[in-house]
């Protein structure tokens, strides 16, 4: 199993950007997909979580301004992050969950300047 990340980048306070997440090799529909991000210096935090019947959660610090989906058909999971603030400058990675493992992407580089 394989997942793919892309979608970071250098964007200004109040602006936009949508994270993908591409599994290849594992049954994508049944399982939960996550979002976490990791600052230098701090731990890796949970961002937003989607199940496979399509129920999400966020973490407070991201309520209201991220949206996660998935799109099963092409086995991805977005993370659509808007009014970004520095504070949520941090390298993302998606990261699935299986009844037998975890596996993560390789991580995605987010830089939100002021």
């Amino acid at each position: 199993v394989q997942l793919q990340a892309s979608g970071g980048g250098v964007v200004q306070t109040g602006g936009s950007l949508r994270l993908s997440c591409v599994v290849f090799g594992s049954i994508f529909r049944v399982y939960t997909m996550k979002w976490y991000r990791q600052a230098p210096g701090n731990q890796r935090e949970l961002v937003a979580s989607i199940t496979g019947s399509g129920i999400t959660n966020y973490s407070d610090s991201v309520k209201g301004r991220f949206t996660i989906a998935r799109d099963n058909a092409k086995n991805t999971a977005t993370l659509q992050m808007n009014s970004l603030k520095p504070e949520d400058t941090a390298t993302y990675y998606c990261k699935l969950v299986s009844t037998r493992e975890d596996y993560w992407g390789q991580g995605t580089l987010v830089t939100v300047s002021s």
